[in-house]
């Protein structure tokens, strides 16, 4: 699977994940994108199991990102492989976890009550909160 890096590759296969647009998952901080394809599928999977609109407030950052630029580690998972972070809270947020754990996404963030950070790591899966 390819890297969808670009506005026009995205907008071109963007019936894989039609219920997103660039713009919300583009960087915040230079509006680029690398992220793959097989993440874009995953996250449409994610968002018509989970059945309900998914408001993301951050998704794939840069490593020029202020956030990611703070990091004592380096950048993280929203440049590599792909994390998206989604504003909910209550049942809903408990119900975007449970359908997120069962779809292998590796790494769940979460920050009472405002948002869920969801990544697909593949190795050393963890939950954590803020």
């Amino acid at each position: 699977m390819s890297m969808i890096t670009d506005k026009s590759q995205f907008n071109e296969m963007q019936s894989q994940w039609s219920n997103f647009s660039y713009e919300e998952l583009a960087c915040q901080h230079c509006g680029s994108m690398n992220l793959s394809e097989e993440f874009l599928i995953a996250l449409q999977e994610l968002r018509s199991a989970y059945g309900k609109p998914m408001k993301i407030t951050s998704g794939y950052r840069c490593p020029d990102h202020e956030i990611e630029k703070r990091k004592p580690n380096g950048p993280g998972t929203h440049c590599e492989p792909g994390a998206i972070d989604v504003a909910v809270s209550g049942e809903d947020a408990w119900n975007l976890i449970d359908i997120a754990s069962s779809h292998r996404w590796g790494g769940i963030g979460v920050n009472t009550p405002s948002f869920v950070h969801l990544d697909r790591r593949k190795s050393n899966k963890t939950v954590w909160k803020y």
